[in-house]
């Protein structure tokens, strides 16, 4: 129980106030006239101001409300390290007895783990949300148990209670980790690049560890190179990247004897690797109609440099006109075939038949620069089928298929053949073309080809090979065995994807890695991994998956079109994982290499100082021992060496409340009245 005065005016305080102060000026007015009895008067004014106020007893029925401490436990990842785990336990439980011994205190206790998408360790927002569940008059105090290393102390929340911290880990605790400072996101092939390294050493570092590292470099999953390099210092990595597309460069230290984890001794970077410019030489034995189709294709995109030539005046030709009144331009044929026919991406011959032009030694030449990496695409003619064709040169030795010496001049519709259905340059081919109902239109020449090795992904007449594509030493050839490819071009009878194919067909003869036939390849998003793999073989796949743990997983994937496998893997931690199937590896990172919990795993309170001296709490390092929990008065210095203190709020809850007048009106005003009459009487004759 629980009473209390109350007053309800019966009219306004206002009023009161001035009548109160009316009284006064009258007791004053006594006094200054020297009545005896103003003593008297000014209580008769008091007895009625007090009948106006209405004065009342409040008698509250209180049921007391236990104090809440909170318990706050990071259980985020770098809480995992050493022997974290089993100072956290022993806290807990230190804890839960101290608080069980107070009374009318109750312990809540509220766990939290790393955040989504690398968040870190949000262990304010976790404090915050906790308060918000507990009424502030009832707080008593908060209790952080952690390592110190978190990622929201500008969230801290605003405390009506002391705020202490229970620090895990140890003084002799120490850790390495290797930075990556800069990295591009992409760069020209075959131009060197420079990344940015650090590897950084924290917390007690013994003498022992020195001041070099070994520092192993993988790229695209090969095999690791092993240096010797310094700590504590910025490291500038020469790069050059060989091919185009995603190149993936590991970067992994060797685990140092001591350190806490080497979970922050690993990075992967991936640059796009890309072209600064592609060379295209173009060489059309004599113009027709497809010529121009090839032109506009390759100029059409800006990141490709041409060059084409076109045969207007063989050497045959004799009309007698003089050479230095004619306008052509000489067939530089020397310096195209024989000093920079490796500066070129590509050759393209265009209908091209030997006639003299170009000797022995300068198709030796480009089958030579097809071997060590180049790439040759030949649009057969007619004249392929002759005496005068290219095959009868030593690009003989390099083409997929012989001709026959037959044209055939009949109307077909091109086919992608079973192979060409998988294969990416084809693939999907037909439902991309969504003019004329999905027909293609007939192309009316096909030069008969026996292919010997090679991919056929185009079929004409009667199944007759009609594209073949093979791979080269290192280079790579297609024979087209069509010259008719620009009637999709005009519209004629509906046309066809004759922009698209040969786009597939260049890019990939130029070697992009979207348009390989067999990849491996994953896309992370968040904890998941989208796996692809293309194939020309028609069999069943799987990729065997090793995460960061070392675990290895199985994964059977599933063909969702001709050619391309997928699997969807949920990576149960962040870090490097390594993709395996028979011959490809590649690898991914999940997440980044080094999480956010890793960036620095030393357990330290600088983080928490402000916000735990702005309550007079303190942070007290579970090593020396769990401390003591005492109660202390709000105000007072609530942490002390072995001990930590919580406020007790007294919070109650109100069952019932009696509110009874102290007097009736009448008692007031019979006794203002008797004061008055006992004032005259004072100062009267009597």
């Amino acid at each position: 129980m629980n009473g209390a005065v109350i007053f309800d005016p019966l009219l306004p305080w206002a009023v009161l106030s001035g009548a109160a102060l009316l009284a006064a000026a009258f007791l004053v007015l006594a006094v200054w006239r020297g009545l005896s009895g103003w003593w008297l008067r000014g209580l008769s004014a008091l007895a009625l101001l007090l009948a106006i106020a209405n004065p009342s007893l409040q008698r509250e029925e209180r049921a007391p409300l236990s104090d809440i401490v909170l318990l706050i436990v990071d259980e985020s990842a770098s809480q995992q390290l050493s022997d974290r785990p089993a100072q956290t336990e022993d806290a807990i439980d230190r804890v839960r007895a101290e608080i069980a011994a107070m009374d009318n205190t109750e312990l809540r206790v509220v766990t939290l783990e790393d955040a989504q998408d690398d968040g870190g360790t949000l262990l304010m927002t976790a404090l915050s949300e906790a308060m918000a569940e507990v009424p502030r008059a009832r707080l008593a105090g908060a209790i952080l148990l952690t390592d110190g290393q978190l990622h929201d102390i500008d969230h801290a929340p605003d405390m009506p209670a002391p705020l202490q911290t229970l620090l895990t880990g140890r003084q002799s605790d120490w850790d390495r980790r290797l930075i990556v400072k800069n990295a591009p996101a992409f760069a020209i092939i075959d131009e060197e690049v420079q990344l940015t390294l650090r590897i950084d050493d924290q917390g007690a570092v013994p003498d022992a560890a020195g001041a070099s590292a070994e520092l192993s470099i993988a790229v695209d999953g090969g095999a690791p190179e092993v240096y010797t390099v310094p700590v504590g210092r910025d490291l500038d990595l020469p790069v050059t990247l060989s091919h185009g597309g995603m190149n993936v460069i590991q970067f992994q230290l060797a685990e140092a004897e001591g350190e806490l984890t080497d979970r922050n001794n690993a990075a992967v970077i991936q640059i796009n690797g890309v072209r600064d410019r592609l060379r295209v030489l173009l060489v059309s034995g004599e113009p027709h109609p497809g010529e121009r189709t090839w032109r506009n294709l390759l100029k059409s995109d800006s990141s490709v440099d041409l060059v084409h030539f076109t045969i207007l005046r063989p050497p045959e030709k004799q009309d007698g006109v003089p050479v230095t009144e004619l306008s052509l331009i000489a067939f530089p044929t020397r310096e195209l075939f024989l000093e920079k026919v490796d500066e070129f991406d590509l050759i393209i011959f265009d209908r091209y038949k030997r006639r003299g032009i170009l000797p022995s030694i300068y198709l030796d030449n480009v089958r030579d620069y097809v071997e060590k990496g180049g790439a040759v695409l030949i649009a057969a003619g007619p004249d392929f089928a002759s005496a005068d064709s290219l095959y009868r040169s030593p690009l003989s030795e390099i083409l997929p298929a012989a001709p026959t010496a037959r044209v055939i001049e009949e109307g077909y519709r091109p086919e992608i053949t079973d192979l060409g259905a998988r294969h990416p340059v084809t693939e999907g081919l037909k439902d991309a073309w969504t003019g004329n109902g999905g027909e293609w239109g007939r192309w009316f020449r096909l030069i008969e080809l026996e292919a010997n090795r090679g991919q056929t992904v185009l079929g004409g007449v009667g199944g007759r090979p009609l594209l073949v594509l093979d791979r080269v030493g290192e280079g790579r050839v297609a024979l087209m065995a069509s010259d008719h490819a620009w009637l999709w071009n005009r519209g004629f009878e509906g046309g066809g994807p004759q922009l698209e194919l040969l786009r597939r067909l260049a890019h990939w003869m130029m070697k992009e890695p979207e348009l390989e036939e067999e990849a491996l390849s994953a896309v992370a998003e968040g904890q998941t991994l989208t796996i692809t793999r293309r194939s020309l073989q028609d069999a069943p796949r799987s990729v065997e998956i090793t995460g960061p743990d070392g675990a290895v997983t199985v994964l059977p994937l599933e063909e969702t079109q001709p050619g391309k496998y997928t699997g969807v893997f949920e990576g149960p931690e962040i870090g490097l994982y390594r993709l395996r199937d028979e011959a490809l590896e590649t690898v991914v990172g999940l997440g980044p290499a080094a999480p956010r919990e890793f960036e620095e795993t030393i357990a330290t309170g600088d983080k928490l100082e402000a916000a735990v001296r702005a309550t007079r709490g303190g942070i007290l390092p579970l090593e020396r021992g769990a401390p003591d929990i005492r109660q202390v008065r709000e105000g007072r210095v609530a942490a002390g060496r072995g001990w930590i203190g919580i406020t007790p709020r007294d919070a109650y809850l109100t069952a019932d409340v009696t509110i009874v007048p102290l007097a009736p009106a009448w008692a007031f005003l019979l006794l203002a009245a008797l004061l008055s009459v006992g004032a005259w009487l004072r100062e009267g004759r009597r």
